[in-house]
């Protein structure tokens, strides 16, 4: 990919960053936002004293072998014409221009010596150019990084690659060879199961009737540990009660902000909550009471690109640190007391340059993700050089910087919380990379995880050292064992790219005839249902603490949290769509350009979890979103174990919606009184000033 160059604040209606693409499709939004919805249909009154405007289709004496005319030969400043060509019977006729305009061979016959004017809709020029030449124009003029997509000639005549989005803009996607069945992994999985049964993914369930094999309720478990019944099973009896309760789809609050949400997590002791927006800024929360969470503090990245990309925080929760597409990452306070600017990191420093505060200047390279260490006194990113950086916060500057990817490595983690020695990297090169800093001499990694067929989005770390998860634009999560990766010089003698079909997440949907096995696959258990498209979307571990680890979850592009059991059966869903659906007025100066190529679509309202984080203590997860209409903005829901109530008597009230600094607004409602009892419309659909709902007072805190 190309070095982005600095911009000045993006609005909401561009593609997602997480193209990788510093081209933004400027042409063709343009092309795109014209309402040609008048095309579709024939008009006479159009002919009317406008012939000028009318494009014919014209005889030539030279038509005798009409062939197919590719647009990428010459399209731009042509007219085109159409040949009608006499016939005994108008059936002939008609049969004969069909013939033509098809690209068939037809056999010459003299030329008529009427002319009759037809009008061409624009769609129809396109459907006679076909698919074919136009994705070699457009993908010509896709993003930086993204050329021409390799074609199969003998599928030329399948139409699977315009499948939605902007699919038919960025180049045909090599195609791989259609089995008569789709191999999916076995579900639930062997090796899942052994896992669950093995102690270090939960509790095992234990039957009082063994023939029965019936599971105690909440309430007899809690009446159980309350009596002192089973004295022996009290901290199993715990660990099961923690472990069964999965939030829920009801929405406890939601919060909602005038841009996208791209990720949000807790501090690992539960007291804290940051979330990232692409208005650059960075909101955190008090959320020692994980049910009545408290405004904290916003900080800003002064002069990012895009969005941020993503924020850590350290171990003691006194700093974050948060990234845009720039080589720099902005370390910030988190003390409300402390209200000056952020310290800006360059990770493109190797030297002995110390680190200024707001200092403007070019990037280098732009960061994907970042992790604080153990420790706290390293971070490490992944970037859009192909290589991974280590930066150390007490010299400021960048101690190591490893080159081992071909493409943009999506994100990094450190394998155990302890120890900065163990690192990893995903790429859109499909591959995960182990890094062991203490034997680095030959710059090689230690070992490599292969199974993923497209980029990864995401790597998570249990940190425990031994199993990580990853979430691949393949459509499926996995799970690895650093017991089980491939070594480097298995690895050296395949190459990655014989396996991946060059899909584009970003604008085209992924089929199940799209997904074939990798023949090299070393993950232990194969997650699939959910939808990584449109950006980069995370995936986790569940934590020790309020789930004993039993789950590993993912956000998705349909709108939902998806739970999953290690044996790969789904456990639980949140579906964040659902909640928050039609929760805050339409506000056409925050639309933004749908991701739909369908203009019927466009406006409509979506929602795409990008991130979800959830509570180390308690049954709560937040998800973090791009949600509203178009997509334009973005929430922070958050969801929490109710026992599928409806309704709640405790306060705050379920369904509450706020703004960013957590203050109710009847804005949210359509204007109605929020107060409970009042009658809200089913449908907020009325325009509301962008300023009603803004975040006016972020500016004080900045």
């Amino acid at each position: 990919m190309s070095t982005p160059r600095p911009t000045a604040t993006v609005e909401n209606g561009s593609p997602d960053p997480a193209s990788h693409a510093a081209t933004i499709y400027n042409e063709e939004a343009d092309w795109l936002d014209e309402d040609d919805d008048d095309d579709m249909d024939f008009d006479d009154s159009n002919i009317q004293g406008e012939s000028e405007e009318l494009e014919y289709f014209e005889a030539t004496e030279d038509d005798g072998d009409a062939e197919y005319q590719d647009a990428e030969d010459g399209l731009s400043g042509i007219d085109i014409e159409f040949s009608i060509e006499a016939s005994e019977s108008p059936n002939d006729s008609t049969d004969t221009t069909r013939a033509v305009a098809e690209g068939e061979a037809t056999q010459a016959v003299p030329p008529v010596t009427t002319r009759a004017p037809i009008q061409v809709s624009r769609n129809q020029i396109l459907q006679l150019l076909g698919h074919a030449g136009l994705r070699r124009i457009f993908a010509s003029h896709g993003g930086a990084g993204f050329g021409l997509a390799e074609v199969d000639d003998e599928d030329d005549d399948d139409d699977d690659g315009i499948e939605g989005g902007y699919g038919s803009m960025v180049g045909r996607r090599r195609r791989k060879r259609k089995t008569s069945k789709v191999e999916f992994p076995k579900v639930p999985s062997d090796v899942g199961r052994e896992l669950m049964n093995s102690g270090n993914f939960g509790s095992n369930e234990y039957y009082r009737d063994i023939l029965r094999r019936k599971r105690q309720k909440l309430a007899r478990r809690v009446m159980s540990r309350e009596l002192g019944l089973d004295a022996t099973q009290d901290k199993r009896g715990d660990r099961l009660i923690s472990q069964g309760l999965i939030p829920e789809s009801n929405a406890d609050t939601i919060i909602h902000y005038n841009a996208r949400c791209y990720s949000g997590q807790f501090s690992d002791d539960g007291n804290f909550f940051f979330s990232c927006a692409q208005d650059f800024k960075v909101r955190m929360y008090d959320t020692s009471n994980p049910y009545d969470w408290k405004y904290y503090k916003t900080v800003i990245y002064p002069f990012g690109q895009w969005t941020i990309t993503d924020a850590t925080l350290s171990p003691d929760n006194k700093y974050l640190a948060y990234s845009s597409i720039r080589s720099t990452v902005c370390l910030a306070p988190t003390d409300p007391s402390e209200s000056g600017e952020p310290w800006l990191l360059d990770f493109a420093d190797m030297g002995n340059s110390r680190g200024h505060r707001v200092h403007r200047g070019y990037s280098h390279f732009g960061i994907w993700s970042i992790r604080f260490s153990g420790d706290g006194r390293e971070i490490v990113a992944g970037t859009g050089d192909n290589s991974v950086y280590v930066y150390d916060i007490e010299s400021r500057r960048s101690i190591l910087r490893i080159p081992g990817h071909t493409e943009d490595v999506n994100a990094v983690c450190f394998g155990d919380k302890s120890s900065p020695h163990i690192l990893y990297s995903g790429s859109d090169d499909t591959l995960i990379k182990v890094w062991d800093r203490r034997s680095m001499g030959d710059s090689r990694e230690a070992g490599v995880f292969m199974g993923h067929t497209e980029g990864l989005t995401y790597v998570d770390s249990k940190g425990d050292g031994r199993y990580v998860l990853s979430n691949g634009k393949d459509q499926t999560m996995k799970l690895w064992d650093l017991r089980k990766m491939m070594s480097t010089t298995e690895a050296g003698n395949l190459n990655p790219s014989r396996y991946t079909t060059g899909f584009d997440y970003r604008f085209m949907n992924y089929s199940d005839t799209d997904y074939s096995p990798h023949p090299y696959d070393k993950s232990l258990v194969t997650f699939r249902g959910h939808k990584v498209l449109k950006t980069l979307i995370r995936c986790h571990f569940s934590p020790p603490g309020s789930t004993n680890s039993k789950y590993v979850y993912t956000g998705s592009a349909d709108g939902c949290v998806y739970i999953y059991n290690l044996d790969a059966t789904l456990a639980g869903k949140v579906d964040v769509n659902q909640a928050t659906h039609h929760s805050r007025p339409r506000d056409p100066n925050l639309n933004s350009t749908s991701y739909d190529i369908d203009d019927r679509r466009q406006g409509q309202w979506k929602t795409c979890v990008r991130d979800a984080s959830w509570h180390p203590n308690a049954p709560v997860i937040a998800a973090t979103s791009w949600n509203g209409w178009g997509e334009s903005t973005g929430t922070c829901s958050i969801h929490s174990w109710n026992d599928g109530a409806e309704d709640d008597e405790a306060e705050p009230k379920m369904g509450r919606r706020v703004d960013q600094r957590l203050q109710e607004n009847e804005a949210l409602y359509g204007g109605v009184s929020s107060e409970r009892g009042n009658a809200r419309p089913p449908l907020r659909s009325r325009p509301v000033a962008a300023n009603t709902i803004g975040d006016e007072g972020d500016e004080d805190d900045d």
